[in-house]
């Protein structure tokens, strides 16, 4: 697959295709649920959440977020950096392409926000994540529990 992805901001036809999206155990966590599914609709169409979706010749394969919709409730994010948010379609998941997305997020957060830092937050269990965030140059700084659930997550940073 060659890696070249358009990004635009989220529109209602992605939205309601991503929210819908299926991941299998362990990752369900996930997955939305259908009883928000307006909710979550009018959150992921507000312009002030930063949410693009990512498209190969106009297939949706991805949907990311840039800044304060990228936090997890319970983290530390005083230093200054850009959050970065990032799903992958689940049939496109678990085949060796994570870091092909992830070289091209990174490009494209450093020529559309001119970052110096970027961080992401990652479920401390999602150890296939954070190889591949580290296999990009990012290293962990923190751990945390989030305060709705107390799910372990952990934070990763990276200079550009």
């Amino acid at each position: 697959m060659d890696f070249h992805f358009t990004y635009r901001p989220v529109d209602e036809a992605s939205a309601r295709e991503f929210l819908q999206w299926k991941y299998d155990p362990p990752y369900e966590l996930y997955n939305y649920s259908p009883d928000n599914f307006e909710s979550d609709l009018a959150y992921h169409l507000d312009p002030d959440n930063n949410i693009f979706s990512m498209y190969k010749d106009e297939e949706l394969v991805g949907y990311c977020s840039f800044g304060q919709d990228a936090r997890v409730r319970g983290g530390d994010y005083a230093e200054a950096a850009l959050d970065i948010g990032l799903m992958i379609k689940p049939s496109l998941t678990g085949q060796g392409l994570g870091s092909d997305f992830v070289k091209n997020i990174v490009q494209y957060a450093i020529s559309e926000f001119q970052a110096s830092k970027l961080r992401v937050t990652i479920l401390e269990s999602n150890l296939r994540a954070q190889r591949v965030w580290e296999k990009n140059g990012f290293h962990k700084t923190s751990s945390f529990c989030r305060g709705t659930d107390q799910l372990p997550f952990v934070i990763l940073i990276k200079d550009v």
